[in-house]
């Protein structure tokens, strides 16, 4: 999720601070939320919390295009 989208403002880091690299969908109490999911799987997922959000499914998927470029599915 792109941060300017998430009403959160972004996940947690262990501190309780927000989190400037990952969205609060992802990112909680400084570890994933998700741990066992592929990249696909969170795109599949980002895709359908931006959509309940009201965003289009266009748009939702132009935002999760960047996500295999975070450091988590870098390897």
């Amino acid at each position: 999720m792109p941060m300017s989208k998430d009403p959160q403002g972004g996940g947690t880091n262990a501190d309780g601070s927000r989190s400037t690299v990952y969205c609060s969908l992802c990112w909680r109490d400084g570890a994933f939320a998700q741990p066992g999911f592929t990249v696909g799987q969170m795109q599949q997922y980002c895709i359908e919390q931006l959509r309940k959000q009201g965003m289009p499914h266009v748009m939702a998927w132009a935002f999760t295009r960047s996500l295999p470029r975070l450091q988590r599915w870098r390897n």
